[in-house]
């Protein structure tokens, strides 16, 4: 497939998990990739990887509005334009609200919501132009709950309806927004979950198809929902979780 042949797509946590597996993806489907990421050392290993002549690493932090603003600004300067928003990076804090500082709580908001509005609000202008649309990544966390989990499952909360709410103001002008939902998904942020096999064990009994989740697959979803194929949906918060959902959540019979 070469559906995004032509068009620049912007990825947000691109330096390693889904964020780097959707740059790929977008990448071997035509398309130019601007790859931003706080860590350099990790994003210039990346792209390093990737082809030359339609990959760009950006440096900077999400939460920083200036961030923002500087990389749109760099994929309309070396690409030309802006056609999808993926706006991946995220953090997470462990912990209920009792065990949840006031800093924890902070960054993880500043990331994963403050961060998210940044980035789609100095995109929205070029999307515009181009009709283009923006893929968030959010969780099933942010559909229901998980235990000790309490700042993430906030933001996450908060996306979910950022999607739904900055997609019926921008369906006028032609631009969707959707999300990704997944769950337990193989990402340095769950390298200490994933060596667990007791929690992974715990996980498969829920998920009919299997856990912990592949990023490629993911970014296969990211993909659709930013592809023409896509073209009538908007608004959507798509679980891909395995069958989390599906098995609301319960062991195997």
């Amino acid at each position: 497939m070469n559906r995004f042949a032509e068009k620049t797509v912007l990825v947000t946590g691109a330096a390693s998990g889904i964020g780097l597996a959707a740059a790929r993806r977008f990448l071997d489907e035509g398309a130019r990739v601007v790859m931003l990421d706080i860590d350099d050392a990790s994003l210039k290993k990346a792209a390093a990887a990737l082809p030359q002549d339609r990959v760009l690493a950006h440096v900077g932090d999400t939460a920083d509005q200036a961030t923002a603003a500087a990389a749109v600004k760099a994929a309309v300067d070396r690409f030309g334009g802006l056609h999808i928003l993926v706006n991946n990076a995220g953090v997470a804090s462990e912990g209920d609200i009792m065990k949840t500082s006031e800093a924890d709580f902070e960054r993880v908001m500043a990331v994963n919501v403050t961060g998210y509005f940044h980035m789609a609000k100095a995109a929205m202008p070029e999307l515009v132009k181009t009709r283009g649309s923006i893929v968030m990544t959010s969780s099933v966390s942010g559909l229901g709950g998980d235990w000790e989990m309490f700042a993430y499952n906030t933001s996450k909360g908060a996306v979910s309806n950022m999607v739904r709410a900055m997609a019926m103001d921008a369906a006028k002008d032609g631009v969707r927004v959707n999300a990704v939902n997944p769950s337990f998904t193989k990402t340095g942020m769950t390298e200490d979950m994933v060596s667990d096999p007791e929690l992974v064990a715990k996980f498969q009994e829920r998920m009919p198809l299997g856990a912990p989740e592949d990023p490629d697959g993911v970014a296969a979803a990211m993909a659709f929902l930013a592809s023409d194929d896509a073209r009538l949906i908007t608004g959507v918060n798509l679980p891909v979780d395995a069958g989390l959902r599906a098995s609301n959540g319960q062991p195997a019979q």
